[in-house]
């Protein structure tokens, strides 16, 4: 399905150039399901998942791995960053100094957030365009002397969309630093999705308990979610998925028709109503 869905994708509205990478952990009751223990009073699962855009909002997860919620991010790298020429996006849970000078050597690209507690040595500073949003734009090396990286990495400090700084490394030297910092900003959509799937596929209760009931069931969510791309692919619908999903539920047992028919309809109002400034 993720092949397909790309395929039928508008070429100038995809972003191929990039990738998300993220982990949810979704908790589990101990007493039910033993085989997931996370802590010595919890259970719970972690999906980690690569998305891609598909258009300038919709996003689709594109691979995922399934373990124990005790398994840490850093652990599927190798199994969610594989492709050469392209650049993945992730939070600092993956920092790892050994895999980035490997990525570096191998032509993978990344962009990340560095810890709090990194060693910085500064070897040269970029100028910046008046009306960067960015605040420094550094060539760097990470790590002690004695314990470093053996390739130099780019930091650039810029801030969040609520004004946090934010201190965001990269390979990438060939694109601007506003760039980088708006390809960062854009990992926000992988939260989101998370948000999507627990929230309106209700992901929180299993209806069975063993590890492959839990885990048929997740696949079953991406699933569906695809499928909702899908459609609202074929259909043309500029509609949210969000709503398109509400429909079906309302619309669950009607025929199949009379849902294509609400997606088709064209919004009756012409006043854009009250907005947000």
């Amino acid at each position: 399905m993720v092949t397909r869905i790309q395929t039928q994708s508008v070429p100038s509205k995809c972003r191929n150039d990039f990738k998300i990478i993220d982990s949810t952990t979704i908790g589990l009751c101990l007493e039910k399901y033993k085989w997931a223990v996370f802590r010595t009073t919890k259970a719970g699962i972690k999906v980690h998942l690569r998305l891609v855009f598909v258009d300038q909002n919709d996003v689709i997860p594109e691979k995922a791995v399934m373990t124990p919620a005790r398994k840490s991010d850093r652990t599927q790298m190798d199994s969610l960053i594989d492709e050469t020429g392209v650049t993945y996006v992730f939070d600092r849970g993956y920092v790892d100094y050994s895999t980035f000078d490997r990525y570096c050597d191998q032509g993978i690209f990344f962009v990340t957030r560095l810890k709090k507690n990194a060693i910085i040595r500064p070897i040269y500073s970029f100028k910046l365009p008046p009306d960067s949003k960015v605040l420094t734009d550094e060539i760097v090396y990470i790590g002690t002397p004695q314990k470093r990286m053996e390739n130099v990495l780019r930091l650039i400090h810029t801030d969040d969309s609520e004004g946090n700084l934010l201190a965001i490394v990269t390979n990438r030297f060939d694109l601007d630093a506003d760039e980088i910092g708006e390809m960062y900003r854009k990992r926000w959509a992988i939260e989101i999705f998370f948000k999507w799937m627990k929230q309106h596929i209700r992901i929180k209760s299993f209806y069975g308990t063993s590890e492959r009931a839990v885990m048929n069931q997740v696949w079953i969510t991406l699933i569906a979610f695809c499928l909702l791309v899908l459609v609202k692919q074929e259909t043309g619908a500029s509609h949210p998925l969000l709503l398109l999903y509400r429909w079906l539920k309302v619309l669950l047992w009607k025929p199949f028709d009379t849902w294509l028919n609400r997606i088709r309809r064209q919004p009756s109002r012409t006043s854009a109503g009250r907005r947000k400034k």
